[in-house]
């Protein structure tokens, strides 16, 4: 199979791999489609070599390994897929993904497989952090980076939970996130008033404590780059693991369009070590897709 690799630090490369084959408890994907996150620029710039890129994987099971029976070859699903994990022969962006059965969603049928591989990441990043927040009971929270991947699921499971949600983000966002459920959106951070948490996924840092009331929240997604607490701010952040039963619930909100799948545009996976530049120079609204 054909896989993105980092055969040098710094350089992804397209490269042959082995067909893999799933083990017990695993599925192995036939790739419909692959998101490029800011994880992989991460990956990346870490020096490491030999390492796959892709976490996002959509398609269809195409051979199931013994002991799984929640899927059957010809489903259409969608998963986290880490490559790092012990499992994993490359990342998402393959022809092939082997993935833990425990962790695959099923891709509902009014979902496009390609809308479908921009959720898992971005959605239960977003899910998982919201939770560190507790009960929303009408309380005001900003987002920073709102029209961002991660953000725009951010505004929108808020509204959907009851959070008061202050957007910031450009002004040309403002038709998106009035359809996520916004009630305010500002363009500079000094516009934002007193909140009862931020959600930080554009990495402003100190400076997102600035709105937030003595004793709130700050929710950050690099663990290790968050600011440090003040004046009784609880500050946290957290890697995204896979959930299954969180992500079959977003890609149903999907289905209902109650969270939009924004696609930025499409790429064969010949031609993915142009795209990661593409990505990193950044202004997308919507994730880029790999395709096989």
């Amino acid at each position: 199979m054909r896989a993105v690799i980092l055969t040098s630090p710094g350089e992804p490369e397209v490269v042959e791999l082995p067909d893999p084959h799933p083990a017990d408890g695993q599925l192995r994907i036939r790739m419909a489609g692959a998101a490029v996150n800011p994880a992989d620029l991460h990956v990346i710039d870490s020096g490491h070599t030999g390492v796959g890129l892709g976490l996002d994987v959509a398609g269809v099971v195409d051979e199931v390994g013994p002991g799984v029976t929640e899927f059957a070859v010809g489903d259409r699903v969608a998963a986290l897929q880490f490559p790092h994990a012990p499992h994993a022969v490359a990342g998402a962006a393959a022809e092939y993904a082997l993935v833990p059965a425990k962790d695959t969603a099923a891709v509902p049928d009014g979902v496009d497989l390609l809308d479908a591989a921009t959720v898992p990441c971005n959605s239960l990043t977003a899910a998982q952090l919201l939770a560190h927040l507790g009960p929303a009971a009408g309380r005001r929270l900003l987002v920073t980076g709102a029209a961002g991947g991660v953000g725009g699921y951010v505004v929108a499971l808020a509204a959907q939970d009851g959070w008061s949600v202050v957007a910031l983000a450009r002004a040309s966002d403002t038709e998106f996130l009035t359809r996520a459920g916004a009630r305010e959106i500002v363009t500079d951070l000094a516009q934002a008033s007193e909140v009862d948490a931020v959600f930080d996924t554009a990495l402003l840092n100190e400076a997102a404590l600035a709105p937030v009331r003595a004793n709130g929240s700050y929710v950050g997604i690099f663990p290790g780059r968050e600011p440090a607490p003040e004046r009784g701010i609880d500050v946290t952040s957290a890697v995204v693991f896979p959930d299954a039963a969180a992500l079959t619930r977003m890609l149903a909100l999907t289905e209902k369009g109650v969270l939009e799948a924004r696609r930025a545009g499409t790429t064969p996976l010949a031609e993915a070590p142009a795209v990661y530049p593409k990505f990193r120079a950044g202004g997308l609204r919507g994730r880029l897709v790999l395709t096989p």
